[in-house]
């Protein structure tokens, strides 16, 4: 990159002055070509003062033509010179959205995502519009008017030589239009700021209703949304019209001044000029220079305001590039990992004031194989799979691939080893083939199609009408969550990495698909090692060790045939007989005794377990069953609800299962 803004100094406008040196022979060039275009800008009230002090008191034709000819002359040069500087200006606008614009981005690419996570969206979508504020300031009519304004004394110089009793009037009045520019600078940045305020807020709540659009159509939720919209469109209404209001009053006030110092001048001229002090064509041409004087300042009221907003943008992007990135460079190349992981003391909080999220694991996931994350919801099995993957940045331990730490390593590098789907699928406008293939945009068809078939939706997309060339939609809209979440999985298999790491695969899937995903796992798992994060029995009984968190703390690990029966109190089909049954060409049915149908999910999460046999043959279902079952059926006792009666994983909390210094030992049947 041309400049390292990051690196540029202290302060938030220090990235200001490494993207400014390269502009000074630039900037020479616009201040000359200002130079010019205020010496041409004399012309006009000198053409005029000789016009009426000598052309027309001595009726000379030859030389009013000579003066003539000579403003056709500056008229082209002015138009000339303007145009160049114009386009000069142009090249410093695309240097500010080349540089500052990809440098933006690329440092947005590179926060760690702990950091992106403290902002709302809208927050950094608005750098970006900072970025168009830097760039407008720097190369549109406010870095003209800050060029021009030095010539001022050139104006007043002349007025003192040609009408030096008009100079003090001028003298008098320009202090009042400096104090009018800067105060409408301040009151009405207030203004601006607090209309932000207000526009981000309202711009924030359409942004959650049309990400949750269906949501609202299918619950009526207009009705609910629309108050909410009002108040905060009521509020940005009023504080734009107040904004407005102060706007338009400095402005014509600036105006008024301008009309009131050109009374003010004829008045004292006129005077002057009965008193032989002063001829005509002076107190004309000092009107017309004082014109030239007060235009800059009449704008400096106007502009003041988009020199704040410019401070508050430059401000808030060097907020932005002082941040800390993620590791660009590895120190080191190595090659492709085996797939162990070693998670050492391992602790994590998202701020120092609360309690850690992950807090002191400690681990050893073997190469190959399927490993589980289990626990109830906030006990830290998402974080931990983000620290895994370098996502986060402990607070304290580390974790190991193949015996190196990943601190030492690029996300680039990362990212190729591991793929990782989210809890929340997130596609990208475009089609299939893309979608798959954004972290490697030159995989080959082969690569792709290999990808898709190991995920198991490869026969799914050549279903689609236009095959892997099929659009997806916004955010994959038109394709169901379930079709979201296996090909979120081909694009993280894509590569080939070492490591799989998936957030709740099933939450999307109906049991159908829950099954393929079940082959898919046993499938992919031979070949790498995959971390799941899951409460589907039908997943966990195929998983060779399983590490249950509580409270962000290691609560039970160990080999799954010994982990799950202290979970749901039940033994459970092991994976080697899945696999066997599979071998044997026979489906892949419900794994014994744990949730062979959806009222035994629903047991396991109410009683810790089964409250059928597995396997049993049900009578069919009549009006007088369905009767006799209702009647004999206990009935809830809802006053006084058992501790851990509706949680499988409360005996973690009570420390009944607690083995904290438990590792994970692949194929050794036990818990060390």
């Amino acid at each position: 990159m041309e400049n390292d803004f990051a690196a540029a100094g202290d302060g938030p406008r220090a990235w200001l002055k490494p993207f400014l040196a390269p502009l000074k022979p630039t900037v020479r060039e616009v201040i000359s070509m200002s130079a010019f275009v205020n010496l041409l800008a004399l012309a006009a009230p000198i053409f005029t003062l000789q016009v009426y002090d000598r052309v027309v008191g001595s009726g000379g034709i030859n030389t009013l033509w000579g003066l003539v000819i000579g403003m056709v002359v500056v008229v082209i040069f002015d138009i000339i010179l303007k145009q160049a500087r114009s386009k000069i200006m142009q090249t410093v606008a695309l240097r500010v959205d080349v540089i500052v614009g990809r440098q933006m981005f690329d440092k947005l690419m590179n926060l760690p995502l702990n950091v992106l996570e403290l902002k709302p969206a809208n927050y950094w979508q608005a750098l970006f519009r900072d970025v168009d504020t830097v760039r407008n300031t720097l190369s549109g009519a406010s870095a003209i008017l800050i060029c021009d304004l030095p010539f001022a004394v050139l104006f007043l110089g002349l007025i003192w030589i040609i009408a030096t009793p008009l100079f003090w009037v001028l003298m008098f009045i320009l202090p009042i239009f400096l104090f009018v520019a800067y105060r409408s600078g301040t009151v009405v940045a207030a203004a601006n700021n607090a209309e932000n305020e207000t526009s981000i807020s309202r711009d924030q709540l359409i942004a959650e209703m049309i990400i949750g659009r269906t949501t609202i159509k299918a619950l009526a939720l207009d009705r609910a949304m629309r108050p909410l919209w009002e108040d905060k469109h009521v509020n940005n209404i009023e504080q734009s019209l107040s904004r407005g209001t102060k706007t338009d009053f400095y402005t014509n006030l600036g105006q008024s001044l301008t009309m009131t110092t050109t009374v003010i001048l004829t008045t004292i001229g006129a005077w002057h000029i009965i008193q032989q002090e002063l001829t005509m064509g002076a107190l004309i041409a000092t009107n017309m220079l004082s014109g030239r004087l007060l235009g800059p300042l009449n704008q400096l009221v106007g502009q003041w305001r988009n020199y704040n907003s410019f401070k508050e943008a430059v401000d808030r992007l060097g907020e932005v590039f002082s941040q800390e990135s993620e590791r660009m460079h590895s120190e080191v190349t190595l090659e492709k990992p085996r797939g162990e992981l070693v998670i050492e003391a391992l602790t994590f909080a998202y701020n120092p004031d609360v309690a850690p999220a992950v807090d002191n694991i400690d681990v050893r996931f073997e190469p190959g194989g399927l490993h589980a994350l289990v626990g109830r919801n906030g006990s830290g099995k998402s974080t931990l799979l983000k620290l895994i993957q370098g996502l986060y940045v402990a607070s304290s331990g580390r974790v190991l691939i193949d015996g190196a730490d990943i601190a030492q390593f690029s996300r680039a590098e990362l990212a190729t080893w591991m793929g990782y789907v989210p809890e929340e699928t997130v596609l990208f406008a475009g089609t299939v083939r893309e979608n798959i293939s954004h972290r490697f945009p030159n995989a080959s068809d082969e690569q792709v199609v290999e990808a898709s078939k190991q995920a198991g939706v490869h026969q799914f997309i050549i279903d689609l009408p236009d095959g892997y060339a099929t659009e997806i939609g916004e955010a994959g809209g038109r394709l169901s969550g379930g079709q979201r979440q296996r090909i979120a999985i081909a694009r993280a298999l894509l590569g080939n990495p070492a490591i799989l790491l998936l957030d709740e695969p099933s939450a999307s899937l109906d049991r159908q698909a829950e099954h393929a995903l079940q082959e898919t796992l046993i499938e992919i798992s031979r070949t790498r090692s995959v971390i799941v994060v899951t409460h589907s029995p039908i997943l966990l009984s195929i998983c060779d060790d399983i590490l249950a968190l509580d409270k962000g703390k290691k609560a039970l690990s160990g080999p799954a045939k010994t982990i799950l029966p202290k979970l749901f109190n039940t033994r459970n089909e092991t994976k080697t007989e899945i696999i066997n049954k599979t071998a044997q060409g026979s489906a892949i049915n419900q794994p014994k005794d744990v949730s062979a149908t959806a009222s035994q999910i629903e047991s396991i999460a109410k009683n810790g377990q089964l409250n059928q046999t597995p396997n049993r043959t049900e009578p069919e279902s009549t009006p007088e069953t369905l009767n006799k079952r209702n009647s004999s059926a206990p009935k809830p006792d809802r006053k006084s609800p058992q501790q851990g009666a509706d949680d499988p994983y409360a005996d973690l909390t009570n420390n009944k299962v607690n083995n904290p210094r438990i590792k994970l030992q692949k194929n050794d049947g036990k818990e060390s």
